[in-house]
């Protein structure tokens, strides 16, 4: 064993440094396993895929060996809430522990930042004039004199939904770069240098695959150049890069365009230009356009294979878009007479001239080699995108040995994320000699790992689909004992899924739970349809002691607050116990450890909605490939999904729960057995009956404490 694999086993042992300095660390096998693997790659170079079950400790597992290695990193997560708390808490707490002279930053997407220039412009908009908007902006003028990084997230009482965000902050699409007045003091700026100083930075997904769309539409983004590159949350790179790497053309950025150029052509050149009337053409064009999409319940994917997006009428869609283009057609010209002015009519020239160009590829037929679709809510966005990001990004991560560390402070800044990741390490040779780097320079080195990557050993429904065809592969069991913790019920004289009565009988069902175990309860649905039948259903019928919380109707962070507040029978503090009803966003991410979440309902199986376009599209390449579209992607995909949600029940040794999955097919087909074996090994609850002795059981636990 080398220096940096023995250094990285006694931190983690149960005598080394962590054991002694961090309350509550127990050193875990699994752990140890994966630090180790972590190790071999950053010493070696290459790809390592791991998939550590909920309680392995893979955070530490990741960043022990990262850190002692003294090797420049790149850490991206899929979530802000973990990019913050690796930011704020993890690494601070490591580095303290171990003595080690590292410097990190964090680094988020321009939209997240406080725009100095935008904040002056803000009160002169129409949403100022909204009821309590003056007031919030005061608040943020006086934060924005205090604030050090002018992030938004310390700015209190300012939800990211509130229609003053995007008055605030900048996009790419706004962001006036080196001609804006407040350039040299821009929040953006600051932080990327920061990033460019520090051994170890903390990002993304999205703002990691942005720099990828940036990089080849030719304008730079400011990343730290590394050797090291892990992704947590790694389940999500495919379709969070799916969604950057495509064109996108959308009612919402009509709409913010009209609302950046009325403010800022009256305030700028009022007179003139006619900006009421060319802002009210484009608003009207788009309104129109949207309508020309059709009106449907919800949200939906309208399939895009010909001419036209299926079931649109063909004449009005293209009247619609022809508007659109004619109506941005006359707002380019309005700005051309003012660009001279000031850079704010220029860069609304080129937001305005880059529309065009993306809705003339809209108006000519798909390119066969990815997938086009229409996306129809309030809004419409068209999308057309690649199947998959295995060409890009298997172009990134092949092996690149790395050039010498050579003096930073008289190299420029990387100047795209191709340089970064091409074997451009400039970083200053002193500084990590004082770091006591253990590791040489050699390939780069790549780490990919979540809590779910797959439904077997292979984990391809993680690499494939990523490109990583040469990666090392890796599975970590949990270190919690399911059989004792957890049980696992399929009520099999519920209706099937597909009846109408399926959802209110999922309601029955948490409305009995409700009333042993006072609240404790999260709800899994599939469809939003779903969530709102059972959330109102149990708001109408539930206990009044018992609080049922349904997703949309307050901000998701208040949600998860609540509910984690909410201890049900035998509270000490008497609070009500809560039921949470919540679809897509709470399957995963959502950590609610001890006895305010003991039971976890999820009412069907979660397969890809059928005529999805993107999963179709697949599905088609899935057949052409001679694989089945069915066991190879459906099944897969369906396996990861239910693991996720599952995995919400328990989070640390000392949970106890229930996991109740509402559709029997998992016992009644073939295909079950598989979806079973993803799942932690639970022990099995073969009828109501024992299904509510084992709720009765959990309450008497709970009361007895």
């Amino acid at each position: 064993m080398n220096l940096l694999d023995q250094r990285v086993a006694d931190t983690l042992s149960s005598q080394g440094i962590l054991a002694q300095a961090v309350p509550g660390f127990q050193p875990r096998q699994g752990q140890t396993d994966m630090a180790l693997a972590v190790s071999r790659t950053v010493q070696d170079g290459g790809q390592l895929v791991v998939e550590a079950g909920t309680g392995t400790g893979k955070t530490y597992a990741y960043l022990v060996p990262v850190l002692l290695s003294g090797q420049r990193a790149l850490v991206s997560t899929a979530t802000k809430a973990l990019q913050d708390q690796l930011f704020s808490r993890d690494i601070p707490r490591l580095i303290e522990v171990l003595g080690l002279p590292i410097r990190v930053a964090l680094l988020k997407g321009r939209s997240n930042y406080l725009c100095l220039h935008r904040m002056e412009q803000a009160r002169h908009s129409p949403e100022s004039a909204q009821p309590g908007a003056q007031k919030a902006l005061a608040k943020m003028e006086t934060w924005s004199q205090s604030t050090r990084t002018g992030d938004m997230a310390e700015l209190t009482g300012l939800d990211e939904r509130s229609s003053l965000w995007p008055l605030v902050t900048s996009t790419r699409d706004n962001c006036l770069g080196s001609s804006c007045p407040r350039y040299r003091a821009c929040h953006v700026n600051l932080a990327r240098k920061e990033a460019m100083a520090a051994d170890v930075v903390v990002i993304n997904h999205h703002l990691f695959f942005a720099d990828m769309v940036v990089r080849e539409s030719g304008v730079a983004e400011l990343l730290p150049t590394v050797r090291v590159t892990v992704f947590d949350e790694a389940h999500q790179l495919n379709e969070i890069g799916v969604n950057f790497l495509g064109q996108q053309l959308s009612t919402v950025q009509l709409h913010e365009l009209v609302r950046d150029t009325l403010s800022t052509g009256l305030q700028l050149a009022r007179g003139l230009v006619d900006w009421q009337g060319l802002s009210a053409g484009l608003e009207k064009a788009a309104r129109d356009w949207r309508l020309a999409a059709g009106m449907h319940r919800g949200a939906v994917r309208l399939r895009w294979t010909g001419q036209h997006p299926e079931g649109v009428d063909p004449h009005e869609w293209d009247t619609g878009l022809q508007a659109v283009t004619q109506a941005l057609a006359e707002l380019q010209s309005g700005l051309d007479m003012v660009s001279e002015l000031a850079p704010d009519f220029q860069r609304l020239g080129d937001r305005t001239r880059e529309l065009i160009q993306r809705a003339a590829m809209f108006a000519d037929t798909p390119k066969p080699e990815g997938v086009r679709w229409a996306e129809v809510s309030a809004q419409l966005r068209l999308i057309e995108s690649p199947l998959d990001i295995a060409q890009s990004f298997s172009a990134l991560t092949r092996p690149v040995s790395a050039a010498p560390a050579i003096d930073a402070s008289h190299v420029n800044e990387p100047d795209s994320l191709e340089a970064l990741m091409a074997g451009d390490t400039r970083h200053n040779a002193s500084d990590r000699a004082s770091s006591g780097a253990l590791v040489g320079l050699g390939q780069r080195a790549w780490i990919f790992t979540s809590a779910t990557l797959g439904d077997e050993p292979s984990l391809r429904w993680f690499t494939e689909p990523c490109g990583l065809s040469s990666a090392e592969v890796m599975q970590v069991s949990s270190p919690f004992d399911y059989a004792r913790q957890a049980a696992l019920y399929v009520p099999t004289h519920l209706p099937r899924p597909g009846d109408a009565d399926h959802a209110s009988q999922v309601a029955r069902l948490v409305l009995e739970a409700m009333a042993i175990l006072g609240g404790r309860t999260l709800v899994l649905t599939t469809t939003l349809t779903a969530m709102r039948s059972i959330g109102e259903h149990l708001q109408l019928q539930g206990d009044a002691s018992v609080e049922v919380l349904v997703q949309g109707q307050s901000p998701k962070r208040r949600l998860m607050e609540r509910f984690r507040e909410g201890g049900g029978q035998g509270d000490p503090h008497g609070r009500r116990g809560c039921v949470l009803v919540a679809s897509a966003s709470f399957w995963e991410g959502f950590d609610v450890p001890g006895d305010a979440l003991q039971l976890v309902v999820i009412d069907k199986l979660p397969f890809p909605p059928p005529g999805d376009p993107l999963f179709e599209a697949r599905s088609q390449r899935m057949t052409q490939q001679g694989k089945s579209a069915f066991a190879d992607h459906a099944l897969p995909e369906a396996a990861v999904s239910l693991k996720q949600g599952a995995g919400r029940l328990i989070r640390s040794e000392s949970d106890r729960g229930i996991l109740v999955v509402c559709d029997s097919r998992l016992v009644s087909m073939s295909y079950g057995r598989r979806l079973v074996r993803g799942l932690p090994d639970m022990r099995r609850l073969e009828d109501h009956e024992a299904f509510v002795q084992a709720l009765q059981q959990l309450t008497k636990d709970a009361t007895s404490l």
